[in-house]
């Protein structure tokens, strides 16, 4: 494999990595939420980041939170240490360079570009596009590298 495509892989598995740990991050943040005044919580964070508070889009999230019933927010921190649990696989995996990794993550993200596309098509973003592009181009990358490398 030349060094290029290994940099190459690697880099995907940076990004697969940094995913996990994003997830990791949202999961424990909803154990903390499950035991807390979700306002006040929220409140702090809002605090601590310079947010404005009374800002639109931060009132908003606020109280779409505090609607939140304590199964909801169980169930996402429990499918955010999945998801986490899944790109640490395949982040490492790459990382190590294992085949089965590149299997496994040419599965997983071809599995989630409908939901992006579908996503795009309700409420389209620059961020969800790019989103979408990278994880085309990941697919299209590594099934490229399967290919060449059951060619040798």
């Amino acid at each position: 494999m030349k060094s290029s495509d290994t940099r190459l892989i690697r880099l995907i598995a940076l990004f697969k990595l940094l995913k996990a740990i994003l997830l990791i991050a949202v999961g424990l943040g909803a154990v903390h939420l499950l035991h807390s005044d979700i306002a006040s919580v929220l409140a702090h964070w809002v605090k601590m980041f310079g947010l404005n508070p009374g800002g639109r889009y931060v009132d908003r999230a606020i109280q779409n939170a505090v609607a939140l019933s304590p199964n909801t927010i169980r169930g996402l921190g429990v499918g955010s240490f999945l998801y986490a649990g899944l790109f640490l696989t395949e982040g490492i995996g790459l990382w190590l360079l294992k085949r089965w990794a590149q299997w496994f993550t040419v599965i997983m993200t071809s599995s989630l570009i409908p939901l992006a596309i579908y996503e795009i098509d309700r409420h389209p973003t620059a961020l969800k596009v790019l989103v979408l592009i990278i994880n085309v181009a990941v697919v299209g990358f590594l099934v490229h590298r399967i290919k060449a490398d059951a060619s040798t």
